[in-house]
């Protein structure tokens, strides 16, 4: 069975999330490839208005559509009013945490590259019972090139601000 996503906006018409149908993602690689599709959505001119993180959750939206099994929700900005505070996420930690750069606050690893968004998603492990923790990157164009892909596993938490700031939310 596939993984579908719908995007949501919230009451500003700003991105608020995803609706994931089907399944959860099982692997880096899906995880990484929810991401891309994520960061287009974060690309689009006016969705995005500030770096946000946002978290899997195991809760249905009011009235779910058959297949529905989790969301994929904004938690807050990384910085300021609203921003989730450190180990905000430690029980239960999620089973994703992801940030979302918009083109305004994105550097484009290439020169050539225009209104670049990017991202990355965190899978925390448990690495004392020997599940490492995982880790995604994506850059993608408005108009939908992804730019840059990359997932690892066995990600060193402090090697990537990225993975850092949302370590320390599940920590």
């Amino acid at each position: 069975m596939g993984i579908e996503v719908s995007a949501f906006a919230g009451k500003d018409r700003s991105l608020a999330g995803f609706v994931l149908s089907g399944r959860w993602p099982a692997t880096t690689r899906e995880w990484t490839q929810f991401l891309a599709i994520a960061v287009r959505f974060a690309a689009m001119p006016g969705l995005l208005p500030t770096t946000t993180v946002f978290r899997a959750i195991e809760e249905l939206p009011d009235e779910p559509q058959p297949d529905t099994v989790g969301l994929v929700t904004a938690a807050g900005p990384v910085l300021g009013e609203g921003a989730p505070r450190p180990g905000q996420f430690a029980e239960p930690q999620p089973a994703a945490l992801l940030v979302l750069h918009p083109p305004s606050e994105t550097r484009p690893s290439t020169p050539e590259s225009e209104g670049v968004a990017s991202g990355c998603v965190l899978l925390p492990g448990v690495p004392h019972l020997g599940l490492d923790h995982r880790a995604g990157w994506v850059e993608a164009e408005a108009d939908g090139t992804v730019t840059q892909l990359l997932s690892r596993v066995g990600v060193d938490l402090t090697i990537d601000p990225d993975v850092a700031v949302l370590a320390t939310l599940c920590a």
